[in-house]
């Protein structure tokens, strides 16, 4: 009898150990929401299924590029100085005091090879690239230094020439090339090779960017992009304006015009046609239109003015080397 009740008893605390366990693990699976892993189904293997899904792994890899995990710390804080400089960099264009380098966005990704956005770690690595082929400090920052040798660049790629043409060098270009239906036809003249480089690169912008065409290959009644807004002026029309407008900022600038030359061309791209206001020149550069010519003009000989969006000037000697 004295043996079967130490045999009782050793079951029982067996018993009492177990069922503590399986307790504890509840309440730990209850507490932490763990729950025990599920053996596979018959014939189904673990290893027939990733262990972490697909859209995780995608998930992961947007997020090392949104924060620049894969790149050096340096570069990533030349990305959050990017953010802010691009709003608030202080420089002036003549007396004019600017603030920031978004409005340049499109022809600075165009000038250093990417299509980053400003914020980023690849946008910065880009920057520090060229700015060690100018000779700069390759901090990856778009700073005040390195945005005025940018400039320096854009400018020194214009026509940069005052020649006036004779009238054998001029064309009259069709009133269905130009923005104003209405325009005066003494003002519809164009350098000769300058409107034969244009009408070449509209219609590849207009296959590329699928506007609307008519039959014949012009561009459609309704269509405004890229049409030309305004080319060669004449110095007695130039006068006339500034006479018209003595207090105009702009005809005063326009002494020198490069619009004398008829290889410049206003060509519309958005927004108000020709205002250099701000917010209508941060709108512009949002357009497909004006981001294609920034892409693509300089195969045709076309290069921008930076400070006007709709301002492109063709420089012959350029387009030959195309």
């Amino acid at each position: 009898m004295i043996v079967e009740k130490k045999h009782w008893f050793s079951l029982s605390a067996i018993l009492l150990i177990g069922a503590v366990f399986i307790t504890f693990g509840l309440i730990k699976r209850k507490i932490y929401g763990q729950e025990s892993p599920s053996l596979p189904a018959a014939g189904n293997s673990p290893i027939e299924k990733p262990l972490i899904e697909k859209p995780l792994v995608e998930e992961s890899k947007t997020l090392v590029k949104k924060t620049g995990a894969a790149f050096p710390v340096g570069l990533q804080a030349a990305a959050f100085e990017n953010a802010r400089l691009k709003n608030t960099l202080g420089w002036t264009f003549g007396a004019k005091p600017q603030s920031g380098w978004n409005i340049y966005v499109p022809l600075i990704q165009q000038t250093i090879g990417t299509e980053a956005e400003a914020e980023t770690p690849e946008f910065a690595q880009s920057v520090s690239v060229w700015q060690q082929k100018v000779g700069l400090s390759p901090s990856g920052k778009i700073d005040g230094e390195t945005l005025l040798k940018m400039v320096e660049w854009w400018q020194s790629r214009r026509l940069n020439s005052s020649r006036y043409p004779s009238s054998e060098e001029l064309v009259s270009a069709p009133i269905t090339d130009f923005y104003d239906p209405t325009r005066d036809s003494a003002l519809l003249q164009i350098e000769r090779e300058t409107y034969n480089a244009y009408k070449k690169m509209l219609a590849a912008a207009a296959k590329e960017l699928k506007l609307k065409m008519t039959k014949t290959g012009e561009l459609a009644p309704d269509e405004k992009y890229l049409r030309i807004i305004s080319s060669f002026r004449s110095r007695e029309y130039q006068e006339k304006l500034r006479r018209a407008s003595p207090d105009s900022g702009r005809a005063g600038l326009a002494v020198n015009s490069p619009h004398f030359t008829g290889c410049a061309l206003d060509i519309y791209v958005g927004g108000e046609p020709t205002i250099t206001k701000d917010p209508n020149r941060a709108l512009q550069v949002t357009t497909p239109a004006y981001k294609w010519l920034v892409k693509n003009a300089a195969r045709f000989g076309f290069y921008p003015y930076y400070y006007e969006p709709w301002h492109w000037e063709y420089v012959p000697n350029a387009a030959k080397k195309k």
